[in-house]
């Protein structure tokens, strides 16, 4: 007897149909072919086992399973429930009329316990897509599916509820939930605020510039001025999620199995901190099972690399094009895929091997030439990168001292979402485009040319630092968000001299003594 069961293969973030045909026949032995990995071809045992504990017995035949398309790696313990359900109804152990219509995903325990899987949203997405009319999966990825809407998802604990709901005589009822709502209710701040930040003005008005316009910034400074504690705070003031970017962030999470038991939708931006040791493959994402890297998990939200200059050079150099393109294609042998990485980078870095350089009250120990060889550990073309290059000075005692709480972070954040408005309406018309930094080199002709006086600062800035045709863009880009922020349409003098302020490495004289 021939039977189809349907289930799903994550290739990126987004998922395929898979077809899985068992057959069952005369002989003896069991074939599971497709292309499937050693994890798919030992269902085999956990569906013999989890069929035991239900008083089934596993066929004493030839038993055939094949997974179409043939040419698409099938990877995972995912496929465990539709494995064992095509076997059961192929072998008669069960008579279940509603089968066709239902894509079945999950890993089985040998007591049929039924497990969680990975990537449960974006193939809940393709189910409906497709036109099923329900999927059933694990409980603890339940609500994580259940937020596509127009699809009967069920969540099951063991393989005999599986049997019971495709029997129709199950009391288990679909998940449903209001996305909208949840989504609304789950959006808020906690913890951590810019309120316990004393002094730094400075570098307060350059974070809140960055987070406006979507800038990449850099903060050099000695230890303990509070380059670390502002970057953590840097999610606080960001614009809230919009419906469409927590489910893009939702499905990269979900396929990199990140997101915690019973979760839905992701309501916060993500904040991605990896350590220096970090490789370059767990940066940008790939592998020998391709899995999405840190700076797709920051994807629409910070990517934070503290000790910047520690991180070896490889890994960062691979970060030079995403920062570009806002997007990495990871192109193997076996396989090419394609992750979103539209992430705002916040990095932070000592000015010297010792940490005091233009320290003003402690000298710097290191000999000549070592700060300037210090900073040469990255390098120039990743500099132009970072909008906005910002020095930290210690916070003198007075301002340490002041008991009088700074300004918080939601009070930030209403300009930033201010400014992030006109910028939708700026560029409503494209697609590609959401903020200044992501401005095309024509659109910074028609939206960021500053005035007659503007252009003559900035042309003295660039004969003045040497500065590259990137900073020069650069600087543009970060003007028009000074303007959108001080809700101006022209871009003046000052919004060019504060942008040239921001580019503090890129003076001549910056590490020379």
């Amino acid at each position: 007897m021939l039977v189809k069961t349907y289930g799903a293969a994550v290739q990126g973030i987004d998922a395929i149909e898979v077809t899985i045909e068992v057959s069952v026949d005369k002989g003896i032995g069991v074939a599971i072919v497709g292309l499937p990995d050693a994890a798919v071809k030992e269902s085999q045992e956990r569906v013999r086992s989890a069929l035991k504990q239900l008083g089934m017995e596993f066929p004493r035949h030839h038993v055939v399973v094949n997974m179409s398309p043939a040419d698409v790696r099938k990877e995972g313990s995912a496929y465990d429930l539709p494995i064992a359900v095509g076997i059961s109804v192929a072998a008669g152990l069960v008579t279940v009329p509603i089968l066709d219509g239902y894509l079945l995903m999950g890993e089985l325990a040998l007591d049929g316990s039924v497990l969680p899987i990975k990537g449960a949203l974006p193939m809940a997405i393709m189910a409906r897509a497709k036109g099923y009319k329900g999927m059933i999966l694990p409980a603890a990825n339940v609500r994580e599916a259940a937020v596509v809407n127009r699809l009967d998802v069920y969540g099951v604990s063991h393989l005999s509820e599986v049997f019971e709901i495709l029997s129709g005589t199950s009391k288990i009822t679909p998940t449903v939930i209001d996305t909208r709502a949840e989504f609304e209710k789950g959006d808020d701040i906690a913890g951590l605020d810019f309120c316990d930040v004393k002094g730094q003005e400075q570098v307060k008005r350059a974070l809140e510039v960055a987070c406006a316009g979507g800038h990449n910034i850099l903060l050099v400074g000695p230890p303990g001025a509070g380059k670390s504690m502002m970057a953590k705070r840097v999610p606080t003031i960001l614009p809230p999620f919009t419906l469409a970017e927590a489910l893009e962030t939702t499905k990269i999470h979900s396929v990199a199995g990140k997101l915690k038991r019973g979760s839905m939708l992701m309501t916060r931006r993500p904040f991605r901190s990896p350590h220096h040791t970090i490789s370059p493959v767990a940066l940008v994402g790939g592998g020998t099972d391709p899995m999405p890297g840190e700076i797709s998990l920051a994807h629409n939200g910070v990517l934070f690399l503290d000790e910047f200059p520690e991180f070896s050079r490889g890994v960062l150099e691979v970060m030079r094009q995403p920062l570009e393109d806002r997007h990495i294609t990871i192109s193997r042998a076996k396989y090419t895929i394609d992750y979103p990485a539209g992430f705002m980078l916040v990095a932070s870095m000592n000015p010297c091997p010792c940490g005091y350089y233009n320290h003003p009250t402690k000298p710097c120990n290191c000999p000549p030439g070592a700060v300037q060889k210090y900073l040469n550990r990255i390098s120039g073309p990743l500099l132009d990168r970072i909008d906005l290059q910002v020095e930290i000075f210690p916070v003198p005692f007075k301002e340490l001292s002041d008991t009088a709480p700074a300004e918080a972070s939601e009070s930030i954040r209403r300009r930033v979402i201010a400014a992030r408005k006109i910028q939708q309406q700026r560029f409503a018309s494209s697609r590609d485009v959401h903020c200044n930094a992501m401005m095309t080199p024509a659109m910074l002709r028609q939206y960021a040319m500053p005035d007659a006086e503007g252009m003559q600062r900035l042309e003295a800035a660039i004969k003045k630092f040497d500065l590259s045709a990137r900073a020069y863009d650069r600087i543009l880009k970060v003007a028009r968000t000074i303007a959108d922020l001080d809700g101006v349409p022209t871009i003046g003098k000052e919004q060019i001299m504060e942008a040239i302020s921001y580019r503090n490495l890129d003076r001549s004289t910056w590490g020379t003594v």
